[in-house]
Order: C-alpha cells, then structure tokens, then sequence
C-alpha cells in the first residue's frame, strides 16, 4: 500500500522537476524475475532507477535507514520501505549471502531485483570490474540480466551532499542478457565470469565510462 501511494506521487513529481531522458524501456520485460545490473555514481541511483523504471524495482539499502528512533527514523523508515528497499546488514560477515538469498527470494517471486555489479559507488567516475554475484543470482535463478547505463546521477547528488540538485539525467536499459543455457559443461566460476564481464560490457557501452579493469573498494563513508 505505501509503495503504492509514494510510487503514484513520487514518479511524476521527479519527473517534472528533473526531466530524466530515458531510452530502452522496452528492454524491460513486463513480467517475471528479471535483474537490472546498473553502474553506481551514487547514491541517488537506487532513486533514480526505480522512478522511471514501469515496473516495481527492489534494492538493498543499509539496515541503518531502517532502524533509526524518533519521527526522523520513522520518516526514514517508511520512505526506504515505500520505494521498495530491503534492508541488509553490510557490517555482518554474513551479509553477503544473505543478500543473495534475499535477491533470490525476490527473483522467485517474479519481480525485479536491482543491483550494482561494481559492489559500492565509483568516486572517480570510471567503471570498476564487476563481482559475480550478479551472474550468480541470473544462473541460479534462470533469469535475465538487463544492463542499465546512468549518466549524471553524481552531480545529481555528489558524495557528503544530502540534497538533490537539478541536473541533467540520462537512463538507458539495453538489451536483455540471458546467461541460462549457454553455459552448459562450463565449469561454474568461469560461467560466472563470462556472464559478469559481458553484463559489465553492456554497460560500458550505455555509459561511455572508461574500464577501471580492476575492483572497486567501498569506502569508510559509503
């Protein structure tokens, strides 16, 4: 019900204000599990995504933005669970596979995941390589992966800014990445591999980003 109310305000209001240009909506599949594996700039993207995305998207977000007291933790509470967010723990030395347990459950229960391949934000604006764990929930789950390109989301809300600036915005979805099948006889790591780096591929040619060709490390503020 609060996604709901918020998504029906929210969009059109965002919209309005920001005129995000978006291209490749039809890459979207209207129904079933489906991934949505974007670069990450910041923290506005797991915003952004879901706002001009025709269907409900899910992201993790820090369990800090869920656990907070007062009327502001309240606030906070019901903006993040209103937009689709699941909490994660990612100071839990278990967070990492219980974040794949709860994309899964998402996945199975035909709805769309988002996640950011590259793990945390870029702060230098090239594109880290990206983790497996995206190719291990499009294997597990026998669903498609559609790359997703933002362009602008870092001046839209720049690392220790809390609030959002009036920029120009471009989302681009491409085409739909299927991984199930194509790797039969593969050994499991390098499936994941291959599956990764043609998804982080895809996004590189949405954004234009120059490759980092290494991994990317989330910072103490991140």
């Amino acid at each position: 019900m609060l996604y709901r109310v918020l998504h029906a305000v929210v969009p059109p209001l965002a919209k309005a204000v920001w005129r995000p240009t978006v291209h490749g909506l039809e890459n979207i599949p209207a129904t079933g599990g489906v991934i949505l594996a974007s670069n990450h700039l910041s923290f506005a993207d797991s915003m952004v995504i879901p706002i001009v995305a025709p269907r409900r998207v899910a992201f993790l977000a820090k369990s800090d933005y869920f656990t907070g007291s007062g009327v502001k933790g309240a606030l906070s509470r019901m903006w993040f669970e209103g937009m689709g967010m699941l909490p994660v723990d990612r100071d839990d030395s278990k967070a990492a596979i219980k974040s794949l347990d709860t994309a899964l459950g998402v996945l199975g229960r035909g709805e769309a995941f988002g996640i950011y391949p590259e793990g945390t934000r870029s702060r230098d604006g090239r594109l880290y390589r990206g983790r497996t764990g995206v190719a291990h929930l499009a294997l597990t789950a026998g669903v498609p992966v559609v790359p997703v390109g933002l362009i602008g989301t870092d001046k839209l809300q720049p690392v220790g800014s809390s609030r959002p600036k009036v920029v120009p915005v471009t989302v681009s979805f491409g085409a739909p990445i299927q991984g199930v099948g194509r790797y039969d006889g593969v050994p499991l790591g390098r499936a994941r591999r291959e599956v990764t780096d043609e998804i982080m591929a895809a996004i590189q040619e949405l954004t234009g980003q120059v490759p980092a060709g290494i991994y990317n490390e989330r910072a103490a503020d991140a």
